[in-house]
């Protein structure tokens, strides 16, 4: 019996050596490494003394008004222009090349031989002035007619020197004339415009369509100094974004470049691409796969912003400082609802918060395991 009880003594001793390190387990558990921050810690360092950061809570009471702010890290949207059906026919422009085959079956005609009835007239290049030089006729201008109405010309101008000539006309585009297709197909180039009705769709299905080693691609168009820009999908989706090209046009395939950065208590850290146009806080939750459901605080969702000096505002239209932490509580409905609307920036830092419970709480569990084994002993 002596034994008996000496073992027990020695179990309950035991148990008892590992209850007070369990509570000390406890007491330290907050400042075990983690991978991020806690909220408490992030608004409480020293922030209520910084005048440059200011920390602002999305419900949808505020969140249409915060939505009217400028936005960061681009221009705030996608231009793009308006779609417009054209002529079939195109126009001469400068620097277009015209041939001409005069026909003329006149024995002592001035414009061909004996032998071959009819003259060549190598391409001819549209001046700057508009016209070409066309023999016994001296300049004709062509420049803005179709090459219809250049034939027809031509032939009426001839008829006074040979009333039976007959005329064929060559129109061949020139730079003018012509769209630039600059990377991201399968053959990039110079095209030139077969009509005035030659929409953009048309130029990528000539070049091969684009490439798909482009992610998340973005069609640009270059026209008169202003640059136009749609997401590729968007354009696909919506005939009425399918522009007719004009000459000169430069039409660009790129990625798009924007992206938010996704750190703290999240399945996922990484720069995160912009999947599309616009994307919200809940989206963006989504796209690196939620929050930790072992160490992230649900209540703790902030998005980190940087404002320029000529955003801001002390009348509501833009923020007061210039670095601002908006914060979001995935809790209630309140939170959820703002966070399906509040839109994220490129550039912005989306950083999931820590819990301060929930590393306590399993060590929480471990000391209840302790005492399990404690009553089983016993």
């Amino acid at each position: 019996m002596a034994s008996k009880a000496g073992a027990n003594t020695g179990v309950k001793n035991g148990l008892i050596r590992l209850t007070a390190v369990l509570c000390l387990l406890v007491a330290s558990a907050c400042s075990l490494p983690r991978g991020a921050p806690t909220a408490p810690e992030v608004l409480n360092n020293g922030l209520e003394k910084d005048e440059s950061v200011a920390v602002i809570p999305i419900t949808r009471e505020n969140l249409k008004a915060i939505s009217q702010w400028p936005p960061t890290g681009w221009h705030g949207h996608y231009h793009w222009l308006q779609a417009t059906r054209g002529p079939e026919s195109n126009v001469i422009r400068t620097g277009d090349k015209i041939g001409l085959r005069v026909w003329d079956n006149q024995d002592n005609s001035l414009l061909t031989s004996a032998v071959g009835k009819n003259a060549e007239i190598l391409r001819l290049e549209v001046s700057n002035t508009g016209t070409i030089f066309v023999p016994y006729i001296d300049r004709v201008a062509v420049r803005g007619l179709t090459p219809d109405q250049a034939r027809e010309l031509i032939q009426n101008r001839l008829a006074e020197i040979a009333p039976s000539a007959q005329v064929v006309l060559e129109h061949v585009p020139g730079v003018a004339n012509s769209v630039s297709l600059v990377g991201g197909v399968r053959n990039p180039g110079s095209y030139p415009l077969p009509n005035r009705n030659f929409s953009i769709m048309s130029l990528l299905a000539m070049a091969g369509g684009i490439s798909p080693e482009l992610d998340n691609p973005l069609v640009r168009l270059v026209r008169d100094g202003q640059t136009y820009e749609i997401r590729a999908y968007q354009l696909f989706e919506d005939n009425r974004k399918n522009v007719i090209l004009r000459g000169g046009d430069q039409v660009i395939l790129d990625e798009d470049k924007r992206f938010f950065i996704a750190i703290g208590a999240t399945q996922d850290e990484r720069p995160v691409a912009f999947e599309k146009e616009q994307i919200t806080a809940m989206e963006a939750m989504a796209l690196i796969g939620g929050l930790l459901d072992t160490h992230a605080n649900p209540k703790g969702l902030f998005i980190l912003r940087e404002y320029e000096p000529d955003q801001l505002s002390a009348t509501g239209q833009g923020p007061e400082r210039p670095y601002v932490i908006f914060t979001l509580d995935l809790t209630t409905a309140d939170g959820l609802f703002a966070a399906r609307k509040f839109q994220i920036h490129p550039n912005d830092t989306v950083l999931a918060t820590e819990s301060v419970l929930k590393p306590v709480q399993a060590i929480i569990a471990l000391f209840g395991s302790a005492f399990a084994l404690a009553n089983a002993a016993s």
